[in-house]
């Protein structure tokens, strides 16, 4: 069948725009009007304060959302996204064809298009990209590196479990993608940065896939430090880890150019300073600004823009602990929290309670899932059903990041607070371990060394497998438990054909969930920009498909 977008519209408004602000939904994104370059009599260099520092220029080894704000200006892939929504829409693939029984994809690719190093974008290119993913071994093949190709793909060719079925040249324009087995999101999943078309060329020549380290520990290749090369709007410049990122505008990008010759990325990892260098001039906008500062920066005359909540923060408990394996150890819990507090307490206004891994917009949300209401007495008898009580209390690690904010956590300091106070109350001993995020993360997905902790997701596009799939899909270090009746469940389910079919299967698969209980769904917290005067439209995306090429600037 040929390719017609699915449009599951997300809730509400894309964004809300709070103040003078005109948001953007550019009737074609990226896409080349034929028309003179913008103006370009304003300050063209646009400062954005990023809330930590990126862990790698290569999207294939990241998953975090400060990579992919980098990669999104540098890199793009067969699918975009529509703006202002997270459902797909072509990019470098000006359309596709699914074959009859699903197991293949052929895609037209755009032409005239070329990679920052001159090279040309064809078929070839898109097939040496998937199978080098494909081909990862050792700590390249890690969760901690490649995670989004081992979570959306099953696995590699050497794990014998890859769904991904080869890659076939038909002409330089006309590329033809098998799988394995049917996979109804693969095409929303195409939008993910981590599936980017990169230049082969750049890849072999500074060892794209030259890693090194443990999986606890990894160490990027040359070119994952220095020498990232693709076809987006943006040329890599410099990074200075730990403190900023630079690009410049490429001038023979196949698209529009935009006002935007210059970003810098600069890392301030405290939300206080972030504020504070908004406010002195020095940053031209940051994400993630502090509930606690949302008013007095609107008084001051700066402008705020909200996403929708297209996220979830969790308290996930790691199996791979004794303790927490006991489904009444994790029952007393999950009673022991009180989330409207923690929402009033510590989150954004407008922040919605969480009862399940996904927001209310994706498809197979279910109304009638088990949930675990505040309930201080019933934790502490289910506590003693499963042997532990004052004289015998169960102790805990919680782990948590420091110095970073993201969308589903703008501050995970005080989130750990609040939860913590509520956990001693029912007599439950807590050892706190704190990491900086990119330690943080090895550590969640890298080993079993860690206990309750607080993580979450910001959707990447519009399928319930890019929530309860990559959370739950197949056995990992972070959640640390093997449950096949989940695992099958959650691969027939993204296999389905239709969106009916897939609705059913996914509020199945969430009720299943929620009686399993691996942890804590917290809430859905509303994400805020908070940008100078002189931005006048910023193309902002629930999904964070944000392209600064889009960016409009007054003088």
């Amino acid at each position: 069948m040929l390719h017609t977008a699915k449009r599951r519209w997300i809730a509400g408004a894309a964004v809300a725009a709070i103040g003078a602000l005109v948001l953007t939904a550019c009737a074609s994104q990226r896409e080349d009007d034929g028309g003179e370059e913008a103006a370009t009599d304003v300050d063209s260099t646009f400062v954005f304060g990023s809330s930590g520092d990126i862990s790698s220029l290569d999207p294939a080894f990241a998953s975090d959302g400060e990579s992919f704000r980098v990669s999104r200006q540098i890199f793009e892939g067969l699918v975009g996204v529509e703006p202002g929504t997270a459902d797909p829409a072509p990019l470098l693939a000006e359309s596709w064809e699914q074959s009859e029984d699903g197991l293949s994809y052929t895609f037209q690719l755009k032409e005239g298009v070329t990679f920052h190093d001159g090279t040309p974008f064809d078929a070839d290119a898109v097939c040496f990209n998937f199978d080098r993913q494909n081909a990862f071994t050792g700590v390249a093949a890690s969760q901690s590196m490649a995670y989004y190709w081992g979570v959306i793909m099953r696995g590699f060719e050497e794990s014998g479990t890859s769904i991904y079925g080869g890659c076939e040249v038909g002409s330089p324009t006309e590329v033809t993608i098998a799988l394995t087995q049917p996979f109804a999101g693969f095409i929303p999943a195409l939008s993910l940065p981590a599936f980017s078309i990169q230049s082969p060329t750049a890849l072999e020549e500074y060892g794209a896939d030259e890693v090194g380290g443990t999986a606890d520990a990894p160490v990027q290749s040359e070119y994952g430090q220095g020498h990232p090369t693709g076809t987006g709007p943006f040329v890599f410049e410099s990074w200075a880890p730990g403190e900023s990122t630079t690009l410049a505008a490429y001038e023979d990008y196949w698209g529009e150019q935009g006002q935007v010759q210059e970003v810098i990325f600069q890392v301030i990892g405290d939300t206080t300073a972030r504020r504070q260098a908004l406010e002195s001039g020095s940053i031209d906008g940051y994400d993630l600004a502090a509930p606690a500062d949302l008013g007095a920066l609107e008084e001051a005359g700066f402008t705020l823009v909200n996403r929708d909540p297209f996220n979830v923060l969790y308290l996930a408990m790691n199996q791979a602990v004794p303790a927490l394996a006991d489904i009444k150890v994790r029952q007393a819990i999950a009673h022991a929290i009180d989330k409207d507090q923690l929402i009033a307490q510590v989150l954004p206004e407008g922040t919605e309670t969480a009862t399940q891994f996904m927001p209310d917009s994706v498809i197979g949300w279910n109304a009638d899932v088990t949930t675990y209401e505040y309930d201080p007495d019933a934790a502490i008898a289910l506590l003693a059903e499963a042997g532990y009580d004052e004289a015998n209390p169960l102790s805990i690690t919680f782990n948590y990041p420091v110095n970073i904010s993201r969308p589903y956590m703008p501050n995970p300091e005080q989130i750990y607070t609040n939860l913590s106070s509520q956990l001693e109350a029912v007599g439950i001993v807590l050892t706190p371990v704190s990491n900086e995020w990119g330690e943080y993360l090895d550590l969640m997905q890298g080993g079993s060394d860690h206990g309750i902790h607080l993580l979450g997701w910001t959707g990447d596009y519009n399928d319930p497998d890019n929530f309860v799939g990559t959370f739950f899909g197949l056995p990992t270090n972070e959640w640390g438990f093997d449950n096949p009746e989940l695992f099958d469940a959650l691969s027939a389910a993204r296999g389905i054909a239709t969106e009916e079919e897939q609705t059913a299967a996914y509020q199945a698969v969430n009720a299943q969930i929620m009686e399993f209980l691996p942890g804590i769904p917290l809430a859905h917290p509303v994400p805020t920009l908070a940008f100078a005067e002189r931005v006048t439209s910023y193309p902002a995306s629930p999904v964070q498909d944000e392209v600064y090429n889009l960016i409009e600037l007054s003088e």
